[in-house]
């Protein structure tokens, strides 16, 4: 999976991932996982969730591959961001709000500095298996001490379909922040298929709060 892949799903409006209302999972959880701060939104797309952030209070810093996307998100909620360069990065900016357009793979520890916490809904299930790995290796290398997080997955038989949305299983969860973090399972509720609830769907999505 390259980065021509996403590129062209923006590109087609094949963004069934993305939802128009605040993710259940995060308004219920989020602030027990962390209360205040800068949060990072790897693999944010246009989500409103970055909204719900910040009428929070919380400060949030977005990272994105799609700039189509990042646009898009500014334009709908008419929003008219700064435009600057960062390193690897390009950066939109207004007040709280912070969105790179780039390579999640290329921040560092220097760029993560000042944040808190993280909200991943849509990075960890987009990433094929061996991708993964090395997505959370990053994390657990490159986010400071004291960082919480919420994670939220997506489970299915397998050969259920094909992802993305992948899904990921509690013992792999478990096994892979395990290695910095500790890993509580919130919640499990019904799954989305195609963006829209069924009762019949086996796919289910659950909340982990990650924290040191």
């Amino acid at each position: 999976m390259d980065h021509n892949f996403w590129h062209q799903r923006w590109q087609q409006q094949q963004i069934g991932f993305h939802r128009d209302a605040f993710h259940e999972l995060l308004t219920e959880y989020f602030p027990q996982a962390c209360p205040n701060g800068r949060i990072l939104v790897p693999l944010c797309g246009k989500t409103k969730d970055m909204l719900w952030l910040l009428d929070q209070g919380y400060k949030v810093f977005g990272v994105e591959l799609s700039e189509l996307a990042v646009e898009a998100f500014f334009a709908e909620n008419q929003l008219k961001p700064q435009v600057t360069s960062v390193g690897k990065f390009k950066q939109y900016a207004v007040d709280e709000l912070v969105i790179w357009v780039g390579d999640v793979f290329d921040l560092s520890a220097k760029d993560l500095a000042d944040v808190d916490g993280w909200y991943d809904r849509a990075a960890l299930v987009a990433l094929p298996s061996e991708m993964r790995t090395r997505y959370v290796e990053l994390l657990r290398k490159i986010l400071p001490s004291g960082s919480r997080g919420l994670l939220v997955t997506v489970e299915y038989p397998d050969g259920y379909r094909e992802g993305p949305p992948f899904s990921v299983p509690e013992n792999e969860v478990k096994s892979a922040y395990g290695h910095r973090f500790k890993v509580q399972r919130k919640a499990r509720i019904q799954g989305f298929v195609n963006n829209e609830p069924s009762v019949d769907s086996p796919v289910t999505e659950q909340a982990y709060v990650i924290y040191d």
